[in-house]
């Protein structure tokens, strides 16, 4: 039993928390001066801050990653200097499209957030449980992202939506694919694997560089869920992912898993037999191995969920020295739309707050003001150059310089062949039987709402990834199977005419 004091905010005791003061013991106005009643109210009416836009379900743990193999040769950045050495870590994990009251089993990615705390400044890693994404430029993230929220007009999920923007996407079709398989659902957060998804940059004190995809393995195993269990759990418990998370590390059994990195050389990535900075594409395991780095263990609980988990402000623009971002053009939007996204969410001075707070290095900055500045005092000027003091740039930190050559216009990438190339294999070579006819039937169960003439264009592109795929969903959807390999046998442009209504 707590003997604290119950005061206000300003630390003034409160002597009855369950009455107003009014003018009668029974009925009676309630006068203004009641300073406590106001600041509770007020309070509890601004206790919500914007949900954010996406992952805005989820939830986190701490811990930390550990060095098992020396790849500094590969990069400066501090903590991967030596084996052994230990850095802190918070992770998120969430659904994508989800509302804050959305079920954890919906079929959906799953956002794997990482900030390292190091003694060069917090990095993040902001990933999700499936190495690719349904786009590779970030002008097509907010219209992709609505088609996954509500029908502005009718406010409920829009199948013809969905369909609509995949069909006229066709470099979606190896995202969607992973999603409508049972790893769209997975059994759990510590029963899934992570990935970076983006290539990233690794470099040295010399200038010396590599492209860098990460990979984090659960010790535990994949686990899934099919359509009928993932609905059964959204019906009995919509928090079991949640709820699994903490229990699991309340009780000692901590996730863990091990993590690993593909590394090409600039040349090599200037030859490979596709664009390499294509998020849509996986870099072959038999190409580029997946080469040991070190592991990730969760072992410690949120104390309060809303100040270190909700504003948890994760964003792919947080490197340290030794780490820069790639040209994917995805990546390269998401370097501003996740930072402004904490902006907007949390305020100008979201870095302050402690769990977002670099812990193990000195911050020097000259942003100052603005709503809820915590910083201390500073008694340096806010400007440079500066003959009075302040923190100056320090060049030894440079990273890699790269010639560009380079012509400004908007750069329409044409759906090719090769979009649909990975996709017959993950088909074909990955799936076993169980697991096609899970992924035909849980698309059936979700395109089968969807318009006719979305039902051919997609399944044309199903048809062109592999034959049996299209087949079998062309079948289950009842479609004239003619139709649909006349229409895989067109351009993009000539089947999005054909199937227009």
């Amino acid at each position: 039993m707590s003997n604290k004091k119950l005061t206000t905010n300003e630390g003034e005791p409160v002597y009855n928390d369950q009455a107003s003061i009014t003018t009668g013991s029974k009925e009676g106005y309630t006068l203004l001066q009641d300073s406590h009643l106001l600041e509770k109210l007020a309070h509890f009416s601004r206790e919500r801050i914007p949900e954010r836009v996406v992952h805005a379900k989820g939830a986190g743990a701490f811990g930390y990653f550990e060095v098992t193999h020396d790849l500094s040769k590969y990069t400066r950045a501090k903590f991967l200097e030596k084996i052994g050495k230990k850095t802190e870590v918070l992770a998120r994990f969430s659904t994508v499209g989800g509302e804050r009251g959305s079920a954890d089993s919906a079929r959906d990615p799953r956002g794997f957030a990482l900030k390292f705390y190091t003694e060069e400044g917090n990095y993040d890693l902001v990933g999700n449980n499936i190495p690719i994404f349904f786009i590779r430029d970030a002008i097509k993230f907010p219209d992709f992202i609505h088609t996954q929220k509500r029908n502005p007009i009718t406010n409920l999920p829009d199948p013809n939506a969905f369909w609509d923007f995949m069909s006229l996407t066709p470099e979606s079709l190896h995202q969607a694919t992973f999603l409508f398989t049972d790893r769209g659902t997975p059994q759990d957060f510590r029963h899934m694997d992570g990935f970076s998804s983006h290539t990233y940059l690794w470099y040295t004190e010399d200038e010396e560089y590599v492209w860098v995809k990460y990979h984090f393995k659960t010790t535990l195993g994949n686990k899934t869920l099919t359509a009928e269990e993932a609905e059964k759990l959204a019906g009995e418990n919509p928090n079991h992912a949640t709820e699994d998370l903490y229990v699991s590390i309340q009780n000692g059994e901590y996730p863990q898993w091990d993590v690993y990195v593909q590394i090409m050389t600039n040349e090599e990535a200037m030859e490979y037999e596709f664009d390499p900075f294509d998020i849509t594409k996986v870099w072959y395991h038999g190409d580029y191995p997946l080469i040991p780095l070190g592991k990730l263990v969760l072992n410690k609980n949120p104390t309060n969920f809303f100040n270190q988990i909700e504003q948890a402000a994760f964003s792919p623009s947080h490197f340290v020295p030794g780490i820069g971002p790639s040209p994917d053009k995805l990546l390269q939007g998401r370097l501003f739309a996740y930072e402004d996204a904490h902006r907007y969410r949390l305020g100008i001075n979201h870095s302050q707050i402690p769990v977002n707070h670099a812990k193990n290095a000195e911050i020097s900055t000259n942003q100052r003001d603005g709503y809820m500045n915590m910083d201390e005092e500073n008694p340096y000027p806010n400007y440079y150059p500066s003959t009075l003091g302040g923190p100056k740039p320090d060049i030894s930190f440079k990273p890699p310089v790269f010639e560009l050559d380079a012509v400004l216009d908007r750069h329409t990438r044409p759906t090719e062949d090769v979009d649909f190339v990975q996709v017959g294999e993950f088909y074909r070579r990955v799936l076993d039987d169980k697991n096609k006819n899970n992924l035909i039937s849980n698309i059936l169960g979700h395109i089968s709402n969807a318009n006719e003439n979305l039902q051919y264009r997609q399944c044309a592109l199903f048809y062109k990834a592999d034959v049996d795929y299209g087949t079998r969903v062309a079948e289950g959807l009842k479609l004239d199977f003619s139709k649909v390999k006349e229409l895989a046998e067109m351009s993009q442009e000539d089947r999005v005419k054909a199937t227009l209504n």
